[in-house]
């Protein structure tokens, strides 16, 4: 019992003793994390503080600094401002000393056009005043002097363009002049051909004198009949065995020719006959103009014509201009033109066709009224010829240089060519006198002429003229007016050449 109860008194005792152990245990246990707890607290906050107040001194040093800067900073920006209130000061006095000296110049101007207007008006006075006295002196009005003195720079100008078109002239020949020989003399050596020169009249040789007689028939009757169907005229005179045929139309002449011809080698001559015989000449004559035109077609190597104009130029064969037969010239301008126009690089082939057309008019000019240039240009319209031949062939004598190709002008020299070379054309004794006389009449009709000459059959004129009234300019100024007025009131083949003569004779007699 004892023992059990000193067991439960030391049970109590340990277990009093391990609770007191125990509860010390567990409140060291909790008493230390609150002491730990505060001692971190304690560090962390003098941490904190710490760390405070090196922000503070940082911020502090920061704020020094830009109180620094921005002091510096308005520093500058100061002296800045300074510095351009000085300068604009300085700008300000320059300007108030520039207005000072506007403001005096101003002054100064107003005043000397004060006195400007002041003397203008003087001296528009005394040019009145002086404008009277000359008037007086001179006894001429303002617009007499005026006139005078146009008249007097007009001398001068047209002394001025006289000399410099007479350079230009010069210049212009001795630069063209060789090589147009060169071109015109090659054409010519290297085409040479036999003229046939013929009139209006043919000639029918007969038998006998008995002939005459059949050929006029009873009462005339054949010789009626023989003019009413060709309209020719006969002409039977004294001539010996020959019967003369006249006519304007050379295609009615040849048939007519042709007809007489037939007549009398058959013999049997009477009014039924005459109109048989006639009428077989008629398509003779027509298969021979065909024939003529193809062939000179072919020997001026020009190709595809219709068949109309074929016949044109057939008739060309018996028609003649200054006794040069037409179908021959056109042959030859066909030939000439193309030499020219193989050396100057034109077309060859459309300058040989206007070439060869370029006359086909002349045979029209009895039906139709108008130029023969003309009349073929629109002629060869009709039938499908391109433009730049039809305007070569109306080009040829009416022409507009500006507008006018090369082919036309080789047109136009290759036909004056063929016409003005020597023994290419014959004329009457009265045209040529006719012809010498209007180009001496047209250089006389122009003042200070003392006398004229056409020499050379018309190719050239020399004129003389009084020396007191034409001056050297005023003798290049003359022969260009001349040489105009020809050109617009006169037909001629060629060129002519016109020479003024200014001669000053000084005379004395030794006594």
């Amino acid at each position: 019992m004892g023992s059990i109860l000193l067991l439960a008194i030391v049970g109590l005792v340990a277990a009093a003793v391990g609770g007191g152990v125990g509860y010390v245990m567990r409140k060291r246990v909790v008493v230390d994390p609150v002491k730990t707890a505060d001692v971190a607290s304690a560090q962390l906050r003098s941490e904190a503080e710490a760390r405070a107040k090196e922000i503070i001194l940082q911020a502090q040093d920061e704020a020094v600094r830009l109180r620094t800067a921005a002091e510096e900073e308005h520093r500058g920006r100061r002296a800045e401002i300074q510095r351009q209130e000085k300068r604009l000061q300085q700008k300000e006095e320059v300007l108030d000393r520039k207005l000072e000296d506007l403001d005096q110049r101003e002054r100064t101007f107003q005043t000397r056009e004060r006195e400007i207007d002041a003397r203008e008006r003087e001296a528009e006075d005394l040019r009145l005043a002086q404008t009277k006295e000359l008037e007086r002196l001179s006894g001429l009005t303002m617009d007499q002097a005026r006139e005078v003195i146009v008249a007097e720079v007009e001398d001068d100008v047209r002394e001025a363009f006289a000399r410099r078109a007479r350079e230009i002239e010069l210049e212009a020949g001795e630069l063209a002049e060789p090589l147009a020989r060169e071109i015109i003399a090659t054409a010519i050596q290297r085409y040479a051909s036999d003229q046939i020169s013929e009139s209006t009249v043919s000639v029918v040789h007969i038998p006998n004198e008995e002939m005459k007689g059949r050929i006029i028939g009873r009462e005339g009757r054949n010789i009626r009949a023989l003019e009413a169907a060709t309209g020719i005229d006969l002409i039977v005179d004294d001539t010996p065995d020959a019967v003369t045929l006249s006519g304007f139309d050379p295609v009615r002449r040849e048939i007519a020719r042709l007809a007489l011809t037939k007549l009398v080698t058959d013999g049997r001559i009477h009014p039924a006959r005459i109109e048989e015989i006639v009428g077989k000449a008629k398509q003779e004559v027509e298969a021979h103009i065909r024939q003529e035109g193809e062939t000179a077609a072919y020997e001026a190597g020009v190709h595809g014509l219709h068949p109309e104009v074929v016949k044109m130029i057939g008739k060309m064969r018996f028609r003649t201009s200054y006794g040069q037969n037409q179908l021959q010239h056109s042959i030859e301008v066909a030939h000439l033109a193309s030499m020219m126009a193989a050396e100057l690089g034109a077309d060859v082939a459309q300058t040989r066709r206007a070439a060869f057309l370029h006359d086909i008019g002349k045979v029209m000019t009895s039906e139709i009224e108008g130029p023969h240039h003309v009349i073929g240009a629109e002629f060869i319209r009709r039938f499908g010829e391109v433009e730049e031949v039809c305007a070569a062939v109306a080009g040829h004598h009416d022409h507009d240089p500006e507008q006018q190709s090369v082919e036309a002008v080789l047109v136009q020299a290759a036909d004056s060519i063929s016409g003005a070379r020597p023994g290419a054309r014959r004329e009457s004794v009265e045209h040529y006198v006719k012809r010498l006389e209007a180009l001496e009449s047209v250089a006389n009709s122009f003042g200070g002429v003392e006398r004229s000459f056409a020499i050379q059959a018309g190719r050239e004129v020399r004129i003389l003229v009084r020396p007191d009234e034409i001056d050297d300019h005023g003798a290049v100024r003359l022969a260009r007016d001349i040489v105009k007025r020809i050109e617009e009131t006169l037909q001629y083949p060629g060129q002519v050449k016109v020479t003024v003569v200014r001669e000053t004779r000084a005379v004395d007699y030794a006594r």
